[in-house]
């Protein structure tokens, strides 16, 4: 797995993620029924085009965020990560719309062993998403649980 272990974070280390994904109306579309969300700003085109400023569907903010940390995995934790901690200070400072392409940076902020498991540590990341123009759609902290290589090692033996 390419994922990184504890020990291979560097703190300060800025990843640009080579993922990019453009969204689709029926990302946006399945996302929102599959999470029982009616609002209309992202499910009623002509609802948007005569009542919103924005004169066309909002991208659904969580989708948004799941896509930022899931473009972010495959350079940073898959298949090393225990489990999210947590995510705090998200914000979505530019719409998301229909055809816009996402990519991502991350950049770890800081990382501490575990108190509790020896095998383990914890590193908190920064993601944030850009549209294709460069707008800054989304931003999150997230804290990740992480293996330890020497966990790993102990495991193949």
């Amino acid at each position: 797995m390419p994922g990184l272990h504890f020990e291979e974070f560097e703190v300060g280390r800025i990843i640009d993620h080579e993922l990019r994904r453009t969204v689709t109306e029926m990302d946006n579309m399945l996302f929102s029924n599959m999470t029982l969300n009616p609002q209309p700003l992202h499910i009623d085109r002509h609802f948007c085009e005569t009542q919103t400023e924005w004169g066309q569907p909002l991208v659904n903010s969580l989708f948004t965020l799941g896509l930022m940390i899931g473009i972010s995995v495959n350079d940073t934790t898959i298949g090393t990560t225990i489990a999210n901690l947590g995510m705090s200070d998200v914000k979505f400072p530019h719409p998301l719309f229909h055809g816009d392409t996402v990519n991502v940076k991350t950049q770890v902020l800081s990382k501490r062993e575990s108190r509790s498991r020896p095998d383990a540590g914890i590193v908190e990341f920064e993601h944030k998403a850009f549209n294709q123009k460069g707008d800054l759609v989304a931003v999150c902290r997230r804290q990740a649980f992480m293996k330890k290589k020497t966990a790993d090692l102990k495991m193949e033996a």
